[in-house]
C-alpha cells in the first residue's frame, strides 16, 4: 500500500497536487493543519495545510461531493443483506488498522519533533525522499538524545555527514614538466565552452601557465566563434579539429605548452553513437583528464541518468555549472552519492574568469542545506 503526503498553504492547492499527482481516483485519507519550523534557518514558517492520500485504498472520502476524487460509491445494501454488510465493514476496518500501522511507520510518525523538522527541512531543499530519510535515521542513530534539543548542533552535525558524501576530485594539476591535456564532456546547454575559458584565463593570467584550446565542437559555429574570441582576449593558442588525424596535428603543433583544453560538442545523454564517437577523439587525443560538466538546475532523475550515460566517456571528474540559476541543490545529492566520478569545480555565473571556484565539500554542503 502506497501513501503520498502533500504540504501547501491552502486545502485548494494540497487537493490541487493530489489530483495533479495521484489522478482523480486519489482517496483522501487524513488532513491536518501544521506549523513548519525551519532549523537550518533557525526560524518558524508560515502554516500549511497536510494531506495524506492513496490511490490503494477505497473508504469514504472526508471532502464535500464536489471535491471528491472518486466516483459516487454505490448505494448501500439493501436490508436483506446484513453478513454481506457486515463483511464489507470488517474488511473495511482491516484496510484502517493496516493503513494506520503504515502511516506509523512513516517518516516524521516515529522521530522526535527536531527530526521530523530536519526532514521537512530536507525535502524543501529538495533533497530526495529517500535521501531525507537516510540521513534522517542516521542522525537518530549517530546523535546523543541531549544535542537533538540543541537546532544548531543538529545543523552542524547533518552538515558533516553530507560533507562526508561528497567526493572531491581537487583542482587541475598543471607542471612546466609534463604537458597536460584535459578535456570538457557533457550534454548541450550546460556551458561548457564558458567554463573552458574560465579555466584558460585562471590558469594563463593567474598562474602564467602557457595554455592552448582546442575545439571539437565543429557542430555549432557560434561556439567555435565564442572559444575563439576567448582565445584573442586571453592571446592563447587555438585549434580547430573534426577528425582524429586533425587532432593528432593539433596537438603536435602545440605540445611545447603546459596545459591544452579541449572543448566538445554537447551530446544528448540518449545518443549513444555520439558519445563513442567522442571517446574515440578522447582516446586520440590522449586526454589524461576527462571532466563531466553538468547543470546544477537539472532534476536529480536526469542527473544521475546523465552520468550514467557518459560514463562510457570515462569521465574522471566532475564539474557543475549555473549554481547561481538554482533555487536550490538538494537534487545534486543523489548524484554526489552515487559512486561517480568526484567533484573538481562548481561555477555560478557568466563572468570569465571570476565565477568559477575549486569544489569545497564543506561549501557545497552548507549550500545544500540552503546556507
Amino acid at each position: 500500500m502506497e501513501l503520498r503526503t502533500y504540504r501547501a498553504s491552502s486545502m485548494h492547492e494540497a487537493l490541487d497536487l493530489v489530483r495533479c499527482e495521484l489522478g482523480p481516483d486519489a482517496a483522501i485519507l487524513h488532513t491536518r493543519e501544521v506549523r513548519n519550523r525551519r532549523l537550518f534557518g533557525l526560524l518558524r514558517g508560515p502554516r500549511h495545510i497536510e494531506v495524506t492520500a492513496s490511490v490503494d485504498v477505497q473508504v469514504p472520502s472526508r471532502l464535500q461531493p464536489e471535491d471528491r476524487f472518486r466516483p459516487a460509491r454505490p448505494a448501500p445494501p439493501a436490508p436483506e443483506e446484513p453478513e454481506r454488510v457486515q463483511g464489507q465493514l470488517q474488511h473495511l476496518q482491516e484496510m484502517v488498522e493496516q493503513l494506520c500501522r503504515h502511516q506509523q511507520a512513516s517518516p516524521g510518525r516515529d522521530l522526535p519533533e527536531e527530526l521530523f523538522r530536519v526532514f521537512t527541512d530536507l525535502i524543501e531543499c529538495d533533497v530526495d525522499e529517500e535521501v531525507a530519510r537516510e540521513l534522517v535515521e542516521r542522525l537518530r542513530r549517530d546523535t546523543p538524545r541531549r544535542e537533538l534539543a540543541e537546532p544548531m548542533l543538529v545543523a552542524a552535525r547533518l552538515a558533516r555527514m553530507l560533507e562526508a558524501d561528497i567526493p572531491i576530485a581537487g583542482p587541475i594539476q598543471v607542471s612546466a614538466q609534463r604537458q597536460r591535456i584535459v578535456a570538457l564532456v557533457g550534454p548541450t546547454g550546460v556551458g561548457k565552452t564558458t567554463t573552458i575559458a574560465k579555466l584558460a584565463a585562471n590558469f594563463r593570467l593567474k598562474e602564467k601557465r602557457r595554455v592552448g584550446l582546442i575545439t571539437v565542437d565543429t557542430y555549432r559555429i557560434a561556439a567555435v566563434e565564442q572559444l575563439r574570441t576567448y582565445a584573442d582576449i586571453i592571446d592563447l593558442p587555438m585549434r580547430v579539429v573534426s577528425t582524429p588525424r586533425e587532432m593528432r596535428e593539433a596537438i603536435r603543433r602545440m605540445d611545447d605548452l603546459d596545459l591544452l583544453l579541449m572543448d566538445t560538442a554537447g551530446r544528448s545523454p540518449k545518443d549513444d553513437v555520439r558519445i563513442r564517437e567522442l571517446k574515440a577523439f578522447l582516446d586520440e587525443a590522449g586526454a589524461g583528464e576527462v571532466h563531466l560538466v553538468l547543470s546544477g538546475v537539472t532534476g536529480s532523475r536526469t542527473l544521475l541518468q546523465t552520468a550514467e550515460r557518459f560514463a562510457a566517456a570515462g569521465p574522471t571528474a566532475l564539474i557543475l555549472t549555473k549554481l547561481d540559476e538554482a533555487t536550490s541543490l538538494g537534487n545534486v545529492l543523489p548524484l554526489l552519492r552515487s559512486g561517480g566520478p568526484p567533484l573538481s569545480y562548481l561555477t555560478n555565473g557568466q563572468n570569465v574568469p571570476d565565477d568559477i571556484e575549486t569544489a569545497d565539500a564543506a561549501r557545497l554542503a552548507g549550500m545544500i542545506l540552503g546556507h
